[in-house]
């Protein structure tokens, strides 16, 4: 299985993975390796059925958790969870380069997808095609120029926590796509090749036991695969 994968929980339902950053969740592009199609192979030579559902996804650049339904009854009570936000949280770990304006609080924003450009952009509220965003934060460190910040999401708009961070003036590190010019500088000088957002928490309820699955990633970035 590709190294940018690795397997964290593992049952007949279902499967969560460690997604590291540079491989795809789902891509169209031929020769490309992806989570799902490497996840698939390795189903099968475990002697499996190569059914394998997406729940949620993460960009290309980015790290984190996510889960993988292996029957249908699990994707449609996963998937379930993910839309009524009923049992299934994501928490984000971020290393923003300047200081949030309060250790805790919350941004509000509309945003606007340009499908061409693959980017996200905000805008009033009144303009065609615009979606509220929202999420919460909290600094949980500091390292002057960058600080630490813990993210819950409310909503799940396209690049979302990039946007609003990036239009907040606290742009992610090594955000290529989002980022100003004076973070990108930073982040080439620390040597920082992937963007500093990993969804570093994953809490659902288990689609056949309905015991609540908790895993987390303490340490992000420790020994970055692909670097």
């Amino acid at each position: 299985m590709d190294k940018r994968i690795e397997i964290v929980y593992e049952d007949d339902a279902l499967i969560v993975c460690h997604k590291y950053p540079g491989i795809a969740v789902q891509t169209a592009s031929f020769g490309q390796a992806d989570m799902v199609s490497e996840l698939k192979k390795y189903l099968v030579q475990q002697g499996g059925s190569p059914y394998l559902a997406v729940v949620h996804r993460l960009d290309q650049p980015v790290e984190g958790l996510l889960v993988f339904a292996k029957t249908e009854t699990a994707a449609a009570s996963l998937s379930k969870q993910v839309q009524e936000k009923d049992g299934f949280t994501k928490e984000y770990t971020a290393i923003v380069y300047g200081k949030m304006p309060k250790p805790a609080g919350e941004l509000t924003d509309y945003l606007v997808k340009d499908g061409r450009s693959n980017t996200s952009r905000v805008a009033s509220e009144k303009e065609k095609g615009s979606k509220k965003a929202h999420l919460t934060y909290e600094v949980i460190a500091e390292n002057d120029p960058t600080q630490t910040l813990r993210i819950l999401l409310t909503t799940g708009r396209h690049h979302q926590i990039r946007v609003q961070l990036s239009h907040a003036g606290c742009p992610i590190v090594g955000d290529a796509r989002y980022g100003t010019e004076e973070a990108k500088q930073y982040a080439a000088q620390q040597g920082i090749k992937w963007i500093r957002l990993c969804a570093s928490r994953l809490e659902f309820t288990h689609p056949v036991s309905g015991k609540v699955i908790m895993r987390n990633l303490p340490s992000p970035w420790e020994g970055d695969r692909n670097q």
